[in-house]
């Protein structure tokens, strides 16, 4: 890899990075692009280059990795974890979700949410211990 590759590697790493820290904060192609130490066009070019992605895509796709994780993790509403990731607008927050994941939030939202609790009385009779006499029942059933 030659010195210039490896240096514009490293300036798209701390772009990305700083991407990564403020995923939810407005950032722009020229802010970017001025961390990179690069112009905004020769920005993009080399971080879809770099990366497979262009730089907008990334940042959505950590906005949406995020909200995942808000969405599993607590009871806040779609709204609100839109917002909290940085989108502005809750449809384009629903359709980027959409396309990343493969439905919508609230579809996510409903298929991570662990199951029901089993009444108290099926938890004690399936966690009692069992006697001697039902291990040698089942034992001469097998």
């Amino acid at each position: 890899m030659s010195r210039a590759v490896e240096e514009s590697n490293r300036r798209m790493l701390r772009a990305r990075d700083a991407m990564d820290r403020a995923y939810a904060e407005p950032l722009d192609i020229p802010a970017l692009a001025r961390i990179a130490h690069v112009s905004p066009a020769h920005f993009i070019r080399t971080f879809r280059a770099t990366f497979a992605e262009t730089p907008h895509r990334y940042l959505q796709r950590r906005r949406v990795e995020r909200a995942m994780f808000l969405l599993r993790e607590t009871d806040r509403s779609v709204t609100d974890v839109c917002l909290a990731v940085g989108f502005t607008s809750l449809g384009t927050f629903s359709r980027t979700f959409r396309d990343i994941i493969g439905e919508s939030p609230t579809a996510y939202r409903k298929r991570m949410l662990p199951p029901a609790a089993a009444p108290g009385c099926f938890t004690m009779a399936y966690s009692r211990p069992a006697s001697v006499l039902e291990k040698h029942r089942d034992a001469a059933a097998r």
